[in-house]
């Protein structure tokens, strides 16, 4: 008996292990049959009891197109039976996607990240008027908040309009005589801080309970 013992080591290997080795076995007695009738109606069997097996896959849209798919993995696409779907293409379905091309931008300033560029990008496609100013002067004071998350201690109004100004290839000039000034450096870090909140006694009040 100890002889007819199987272990997982020595076992074929799951393709899809979700569904478990008594469905990879059904499906390969499948592959075996010769006679395609009886085939076919074994694997529409197999194809409920997948479908059982995955209930919450129902409200799936094309649901039972996604079983006959993963029945076709599970038999390595050797299953020769009538679909009602057009067989996955083994070398279609496993293709390496092709790589992506990360952006490759080094910025002067990379405390300010990359879409404070974009920002002033479209901050100097707009028409002058009050709108753009507004965002101009957004982006200023997130340049501001920015650079504060780098260094804790301050910095001069004058140091954010020189690297806008920077930025923006010269399109962008902000001075200190301007009529508005920039959010003050206390306040952009309180608003960059989280407030932590410790709750003790499971978040109930401690103010009625009993002491010994």
């Amino acid at each position: 008996m100890i002889d007819q013992l199987e272990y997982n080591t020595e076992r074929e290997k799951l393709i899809i292990p979700e569904y478990g080795r008594h469905i990879q076995k059904m499906v390969n007695h499948a592959i075996s049959i010769e006679d395609r009738e009886e085939r076919n109606k074994i694997t529409k069997a197999i194809i409920g009891v997948m479908g059982n097996l995955q209930p919450h896959l129902r409200d799936v849209p094309d649901f039972q197109h996604k079983l006959w798919d993963q029945i076709q993995i599970i038999a390595d696409f050797k299953l020769d039976v009538d679909s009602p779907y057009p067989k996955p293409e083994k070398e279609v379905l496993f293709a390496k996607p092709a790589p992506l091309n990360y952006p490759q931008n080094h910025p002067k300033y990379r405390f300010y990240g990359n879409n404070i560029k974009t920002m002033i990008d479209v901050a100097n496609t707009w028409e002058e008027g009050e709108m753009k100013t507004a965002l101009i002067y957004t982006i200023a004071n997130h340049m501001k908040k920015c650079f504060l998350n780098w260094n804790k201690d301050t910095v001069e109004d004058q140091v954010i309009f020189d690297h806008l100004f920077e930025l923006s290839e010269g399109r962008i000039r902000l001075t200190e005589d301007d009529s508005e000034d920039l959010s003050a450096s206390g306040d952009l870090m309180r608003s960059s801080s989280k407030k932590k909140y410790t709750k003790k006694g499971g978040g109930r009040s401690n103010r009625n309970r009993k002491r010994y």
